[in-house]
């Protein structure tokens, strides 16, 4: 998904930090084990720990919007927002304006369910 997303708008390429890609990617493990999460709050669990981890040496916003919109559709949800939207909420994210609470506020509020 990383790899991808380089390929298609350019950047850098590593893992600038592997503990950091772990950590973002048992996040939403570590919510369902311990609690009931709504598939928004593990889609926004992806969302924040790529966005805020830095693991990657480059494509670490874009990463985190498409692992959680990849999420979503693999779990019978679309995203509606539209790119602008979608970006101010990425770029907010990754700059801490917005909480791990508040992606997923987000994301309840702009996907919808789709048959699978």
């Amino acid at each position: 998904m990383h790899e991808e997303q380089l390929r298609r708008h350019g950047g850098a390429r590593g893992i600038r930090d592997v503990n950091a890609l772990e950590s973002a990617l048992a996040l939403p493990e570590n919510k369902l084990s311990y609690g009931d999460p709504e598939i928004f709050d593990l889609a926004a669990a992806y969302a924040f720990g790529l966005a805020r981890n830095h693991a990657f040496v480059d494509g670490n916003k874009r990463t985190a919007i498409v692992a959680a919109g990849t999420f979503l559709l693999l779990n019978g949800y679309r995203m509606t927002a539209d790119d602008g939207t979608i970006y101010a909420f990425t770029m907010a994210l990754a700059a801490g304006e917005i909480d791990e609470a508040g992606a997923a506020a987000f994301f309840r509020d702009h996907t919808v369910s789709i048959a699978l």
